[in-house]
């Protein structure tokens, strides 16, 4: 198991890096978005059941691609599909999305375009709920939750993890610490920031030390999506380019691969060139259940049959504005071809 130390010297070399530069449906997730306003719940993390993770979360990285509706349908209603980035796994740059959105920020017309392309990320924890305001249906035998955290309540992780007034692990089986998840407003929007560590340790009780012995501890990188083959990688960047065009989703030549929830696979998809041409399983996306303080009313979670994560929208990457002689208002169908023109330049 890593130590307070190791944790701190890979979030510090991440920071400086970053500076320069399968999900389940077995019930687990605890959704802490759904309690209410003013109402805490208190959390106990556990350690990731794959020993070689130097944290106890696994972060994911995820795309959302908004299409108008679905190709041949006149009643379908405007849907997203979240894709995978590539940068979860690869160096900055491997991502097709990304490398196509990252100059967009150096026109100012079209950041806007941009942020809504960039990668949201989302971090899986596990853990016990010590105490739970939430009234579930149903409750899974095995006690050990997951939790979907968006940046909001994981960079007050992150900080206290860095503090050097925290002496031993969260994690810990003896000298470990609750997390408190409080849920205000501001503005009308969802906010975490009162969230906090407790100050007093608090040891593994006799019941959640069997339930470990019992069920054992989740692999989180088991929640996170499968990598995208290089075949699956064409069909993620045809599906942007038609996103960023106003098409419209188009179930048969996407569905085996990527598809929103309600749209099932076709029974023969068309097919599209790659070096790669095995079949790939199918990861199924809804738009994510949680918004954490950004700008958008605050949305509680509904039950989805495959997708687990909320993702939330981060921050753009800060990018040196560039003269440009365009109009604000772009049509979206001429975006990809003014961007690759002025590239080809």
């Amino acid at each position: 198991m890593a130590t307070l130390a190791d944790i701190r010297a890979r979030l510090q070399a991440q920071e400086t890096r970053q500076s320069g530069s399968n999900t389940g449906g077995d019930n687990a997730i605890f959704a802490h978005w759904n309690i209410q306003e003013n109402e805490s719940t208190t959390l106990r993390f556990l350690p990731d059941g794959d020993t070689s993770n130097t944290f106890f979360w696994a972060e994911r990285q995820m795309i959302r691609l908004p299409f108008q509706g679905i190709k041949g349908d006149v009643n379908s209603k405007p849907l997203t599909v979240q894709v995978p980035c590539m940068e979860m796994w690869e160096p900055i740059g491997s991502c097709p999305i990304l490398t196509e959105v990252r100059p967009w920020f150096k026109d100012s017309s079209l950041e806007d375009m941009g942020r809504k392309y960039w990668k949201k990320r989302s971090y899986v924890f596990q853990g016990f709920v010590r105490e739970n305001p939430i009234r579930e249906d149903a409750t899974p035998d095995n006690p050990i939750r997951r939790f979907i955290m968006g940046p909001q309540l994981f960079n007050i992780i992150k900080a206290s993890l860095m503090d050097p007034e925290m002496e031993e692990l969260p994690t810990d089986s003896t000298a470990g610490l609750d997390f408190r998840i409080t849920k205000t407003t501001k503005g009308g929007y969802a906010d975490y920031s009162t969230s906090k560590w407790s100050r007093k340790e608090s040891p593994l009780s006799a019941e959640e030390q069997t339930a470990i012995d019992t069920h054992g501890l989740f692999n989180l990188n088991d929640y996170l999506p499968k990598k995208p083959s290089e075949t699956e990688l064409a069909i993620i960047k045809q599906m942007f380019e038609e996103s960023v065009d106003g098409k419209p989703y188009d179930a048969e030549k996407f569905g085996a691969y990527y598809r929103p929830a309600g749209v099932s696979a076709p029974q023969k998809s068309t097919s599209i060139p790659a070096p790669i041409t095995t079949a790939a399983p199918v990861v199924e996306a809804v738009a994510a259940p949680v918004v954490e303080a950004v700008a958008a009313p605050v949305v509680e979670a509904v039950a989805a049959p495959v997708v687990e994560a909320a993702p939330v929208v981060e921050a753009a990457p800060v990018v040196e504005a560039a003269p440009v002689a365009t109009t604000s208002a772009k049509k979206a169908d001429d975006i990809l071809a003014m961007i690759r023109d002025r590239q080809a330049k």
